[in-house]
């Protein structure tokens, strides 16, 4: 049992100011496998004192320290790999190969990729008569997503530790346990005291408190378009600057001289991967209608080889997180039928076999147009759309056809058709026949997909204000 009920401030463990705890579940068994401390208004306000007492001195350390302490970060967070591999299995479902080889491989690149840029990264510019400066914006509030307990943790702490930022971190409450052990990282590789702090607690309240916060400069905020525009709005009597990573709804272009087979595979996989709890996942498939019919034969073979069951075991697919994630993609796979589209493969339930857990069954739904929901909702499970188009314009004129632009996919053969394709979807992050991640990018989205940058020297920026000093003697 993980009953971790104290959050972490100024350098220490501390218990909770209030008495409220939340049961945290693990999705492949529906059993309690922990509890946590609900934070409190009052708990929130040390951290936030804490991270402001810090600032003064960690915004001006060298960059040369900066590195240095982000290379022990990445070291300290190799040697609690078997803990972090385990506990997202555990509290998020994910299989146990896809914990080691994304999960945990994704947080531990994000702080070696911060380190990598700031080598060559430059706070200040002479500019004519000008010196242009870029200083640490000041405390940064940190709430994020449960999918990727440590991908998105790991990128805002990264870049704003890079920065000279300080920080107060909300991880998700459901799964809440990868960051906490990013606390033990961050004190073994000598983090100076009030720089992270950690307090767990709901949306509504620690969440809202971050955003709301008048000694909080800047929010990130990672998740639901609903709880972004209310960080907005929270942040807005403030004049604060946010950044936020929401939703997508991602088109998945298959080119006619593409090789059929390897299209549907990666059509697969983006459902297969991570549960389909996936927010760049492509779940707007569209292919030629010549093609169609071969695709869809393609596509429910690679379904029919899909596993899913105990993440602990050789299965490719786990649980959705939680009861209410369950019954959200159940709904949604009922209104696909209800609004006219076949299930290719898949529907409602759960796979056969599989009664106690959120597992639900991989689903691919055919002949499905643009405007149906399941076309312009984010499901984020286990299911996908295909949608035939006839010439390329088409094809890009049904991808952007969304409130949505944060990834997009092309799979092909010619080099022009492709440049094309990805030039003309309207996304922050396009990927081209499985192009593997790159790090140094910038991730983030167009549309209400969200505003900023993450990863990178982009995801540094962000946490850094532009100074322009005219008149210095030479």
């Amino acid at each position: 049992m993980r009953d971790y009920l104290k959050h972490y401030i100024n350098g220490e463990w501390v218990d909770s100011s209030g008495s409220e705890t939340m049961e945290v579940i693990n999705p492949a068994t529906e059993e309690v496998m922990g509890h946590i401390s609900l934070g409190t208004q009052e708990d929130l306000d040390k951290a936030v004192r804490a991270a402001r007492d810090a600032f003064p001195s960690f915004s001006q350390t060298s960059k040369e320290y900066r590195i240095e302490l982000l290379e022990k970060i990445a070291d300290e967070y190799e040697k609690r790999k078997d803990d972090l591999v385990e506990v997202i299995t555990e509290e998020l479902g994910s299989p146990l190969k896809l914990s080691e080889k994304v999960h945990y491989m994704m947080g531990y690149s994000h702080f070696k990729q911060a380190a990598e840029e700031l080598r060559n990264f430059s706070f200040t510019e002479k500019r004519d008569k000008s010196t242009i400066v870029k200083e640490a914006i000041g405390v940064s509030g940190l709430i994020t997503p449960w999918n990727f307990p440590t991908n998105q943790t790991s990128t805002k702490i990264a870049s704003a530790f890079a920065a000279g930022s300080t920080v107060i971190l909300k991880p998700a409450e459901i799964t809440p346990y990868a960051a906490m052990i990013l606390a033990d990282i961050f004190e073994a590789a000598g983090l100076p005291k009030g720089v992270f702090n950690l307090v767990n607690g709901t949306g509504e309240g620690v969440g809202n408190g971050i955003s709301s916060h008048p000694d909080i400069d800047f929010v990130s905020y990672t998740g639901s378009g609903v709880a972004g525009r209310k960080v907005m709005e929270n942040a807005a009597k403030d004049i604060k600057k946010v950044a936020l990573e929401l939703g997508g709804k991602s088109p998945l272009i298959v080119l006619d001289d593409a090789d059929v087979h390897k299209a549907a595979k990666i059509a697969v996989a983006n459902i297969s991967n991570n549960t389909g709890q996936v927010c760049t996942a492509a779940t707007r498939v569209l292919v030629p209608k010549t093609m169609k019919p071969q695709f869809e034969e393609e596509v429910k073979a690679a379904v029919e080889k899909l596993t899913v069951g105990d993440p602990k075991q050789e299965n490719k697919i786990g649980p959705l997180v939680a009861e209410k994630q369950w019954d959200r993609v159940q709904g949604y796979i009922q209104k696909g039928m209800d609004e006219g589209a076949k299930v290719l493969i898949g529907g409602t339930g759960k796979p056969d076999g599989l009664e106690q857990g959120y597992f639900a069954k991989p689903t691919v739904f055919t002949d499905v147009s643009n405007d149906m929901t399941i076309a312009q909702e984010e499901i984020f499970g286990p299911v996908t759309t295909i949608i035939p188009y006839e010439t390329l314009d088409e094809a890009i004129e049904i991808a952007n056809d969304t409130i949505y632009g944060l990834a997009g996919y092309v799979v092909g053969e010619d080099p022009e058709t492709l440049q094309k394709a990805a030039s003309g979807i309207r996304a922050g992050q396009i990927r081209v026949n499985s192009a593997p991640t790159d790090f140094s990018a910038p991730f983030g989205g167009f549309k209400q997909s969200g505003i900023g940058r993450e990863w990178g020297d982009f995801g540094i920026e962000e946490y850094l204000e532009a100074k322009a000093i005219m008149g210095l003697p030479s």
